[in-house]
């Protein structure tokens, strides 16, 4: 989609040398607070050393909100078993001697996506190794696969104040309701994005790092470099590849390279979009963020329901039907889980419990429609590709499953 914003042709009232002055007086003031603070990750931390820590909790400099994902490597598939012998294993697919892709699975390394808002507890164990306990009393063992296991957590005790904890010396992390009174002098960064691939509104990480209010957008200028407070922006616009236009919320306007922030270095942009769950956009598909004022942080933790087991229908190629409970590409067996695909650069993270149904179009994609009817046709992404490794179905809690590899599937029918 084709941006329609038209920068000012206004000379600045203020030139970008007492911009930098007043910036760094403290210009921008204080930040506003959140008028519901219960969308902030809220817990209590147990150390080594048996001490505990509760109030507001932060990934470093990342993750803030029950929306967020946190991320790892699965030790193991607990359904791979399951799988009779010489179907499905990873086959190596070759054109002249040389490995172009691969299919089928293998019994670890699949990555573990889930919203902070679906874990109860986390215990952590040497090195990157922890074990997370879901709401619904589920336990996945994870191993390193992002820098969520290792990172540094900050908590803003509600009796001391702020610490900041390191993995190696915590013990557990017990995730509990956020309580309504909580004061937090933050906000969360929320706005509309515009891509090439339409436009996308729910609450934003910019740069796969910068969510509140007081986290800094840095850029230079022909003056110096300029870090901003992301709560006193209205608009980011992509200028080029290696620039942005930035509007202020008193209507200055600044041209901006020179950082990751800024030009086509930046990791992407989430968009928790309550249509699909969260959306990623690539620098390449952004045209603009237009900020807005949501009113709140997002979803309260008990939001969140517990998972349950996914069940649905299956229809082969031959037309026959197979009901009962699923394990979706050897991996996926809960609805709390996520489906990933792209469309036009926009990676798409969507839980399974916002899913009817998906078909197999081709070698690469499917059609997934969600419950609201709006249908999504997403390639690139083991999920809904070739790289799938196929689907259990249990008719019958007990009973032997039946097994589908990914080319025998032509629909899966979520209940």
């Amino acid at each position: 989609m084709t941006s329609t914003y038209h920068p000012r042709r206004a000379a600045c009232a203020v030139s970008h040398l007492a911009l930098l002055v007043l910036l760094a007086t403290g210009f921008a003031g204080p930040a506003a607070a959140a008028d519901d603070p219960q969308g902030f990750l809220y817990g209590q931390v147990t150390t080594e050393s048996g001490k505990t820590y509760q109030g507001r909790l932060r990934w470093a400099d990342e993750e803030a909100f029950w929306g967020d994902h946190f991320n790892g490597s699965k030790d193991e598939l607990p359904y791979a078993d399951d799988v009779p012998r010489g179907r499905g294993q990873r086959e190596r697919i070759k054109i002249f001697g040389i490995t172009v892709g691969v299919r089928g699975f293998e019994h670890g390394g699949r990555q573990l996506i889930a919203r902070f808002g679906d874990i109860r507890q986390i215990d952590v164990h040497r090195g990157d190794r922890a074990t997370l306990t879901m709401k619904n009393g589920t336990k996945i063992e994870v191993d390193g696969g992002s820098n969520d296991l290792g990172a540094t957590v900050v908590v803003w005790d509600d009796s001391i104040g702020k610490i900041e904890l390191e993995w190696e010396r915590i013990e557990t992390i017990e995730f509990l309701p956020t309580p309504a009174s909580l004061a937090v002098d933050v906000r969360r960064l929320y706005g509309t994005v515009s891509t090439d691939a339409g436009d996308f509104t729910g609450f934003v990480q910019w740069d796969k790092q910068e969510c509140l209010s007081t986290d800094k957008l840095d850029g230079d200028t022909s003056d110096g470099r300029l870090s901003i407070d992301m709560g006193q922006i209205r608009s980011i616009e992509r200028r080029s590849r290696s620039s942005s236009r930035v509007v202020l919320r008193d209507g200055r306007e600044l041209v901006l390279d020179g950082t990751n922030d800024v030009d086509d270095d930046n990791r992407g942009i989430f968009v928790d979009d309550p249509r699909y769950g969260r959306v990623e956009v690539s620098w390449d598909s952004f045209d603009r963020l237009e900020v807005q004022d949501p009113g709140n942080s997002g979803p309260a933790y008990g939001e969140f329901a517990p998972g349950k087991p996914l069940h649905g229908t299956v229809t082969d190629v031959d037309g026959k039907t197979h009901r009962g409970r699923l394990v979706y590409d050897i991996d996926e067996s809960q609805t709390w889980e996520i489906l990933n695909g792209k469309r036009r650069d926009v990676a798409y993270n969507i839980p399974f419990a916002l899913i009817r149904s998906i078909e197999p179009r081709g070698h690469d994609a499917s059609r997934v429609v969600l419950r609201s009817g709006e249908e999504l046709e997403l390639e690139g992404q083991a999920d809904v590709g070739d790289g799938n490794a196929g689907i259990l179905v249990f008719p019958n809690e007990g009973d032997e499953p039946t097994y589908l590899e990914w080319d025998q599937v032509s629909r899966v029918e979520l209940d």
